[in-house]
């Protein structure tokens, strides 16, 4: 490992030590988590956290927690360069409102089926919902729809209550 080359002294310094413009020694404590030819890795912690917090925080833990460190140190660093204001907690706003926005599409989307499979059971009693029927496959080709339904998804959709449908829907 570099480490070890290190040691025989035939290694270029850590990231660290280069940018930091310091003699790399075989004990340093970047070495092995910024290595030589990751520069900007260490350049941006350098940059939000400043090196001798990073020393400190590395010098406190113990080495098999050290790289777990160095992950986060690394990927904040990288949000923080990205976006100064909220590093990482943008990052996780932005995939929380693509959560939210994703969820009510599939309450929507659950609910048109719901209404669908009650408006097909009131067309066509005896067809609709029992689980052995051929007709409740799910296959478009067993779905009957008139030329009316193709106005919308949701354009005439009633909210229904799904609690109350539970046990007449499979009831055969």
């Amino acid at each position: 490992m570099k480490e070890s080359s290190r040691k025989q002294g035939a290694a270029s310094p850590c990231a660290a030590c280069k940018l930091l413009r310091r003699r790399c020694a075989q004990d340093c404590v970047f070495s092995p988590y910024f290595p030589a030819d990751e520069p900007q890795k260490f350049a941006n912690v350098h940059r939000v956290f400043g090196a001798s917090n990073v020393n400190k925080m590395l010098q406190e833990l113990p080495i098999h927690q050290r790289g777990d460190a160095v992950s986060s140190m690394v990927y904040e660093a990288n949000a923080r360069v990205r976006d100064p204001v909220y590093g990482c907690v943008g990052a996780i706003s932005s995939l929380q409102q693509q959560i939210d926005v994703l969820q009510g599409q599939l309450a929507l989307a659950q609910a048109e089926v719901v209404h669908l499979r009650v408006r097909h059971s009131t067309n066509f009693p005896g067809h609709g919902l029992c689980p052995d029927s051929p007709s409740s496959s799910g296959s478009p080709s067993s779905k009957q729809v008139s030329p009316q339904d193709n106005k919308g998804i949701f354009s005439h959709m009633d909210m229904v209550d799904e609690a109350s449908l539970g046990e007449s829907m499979w009831s055969c």
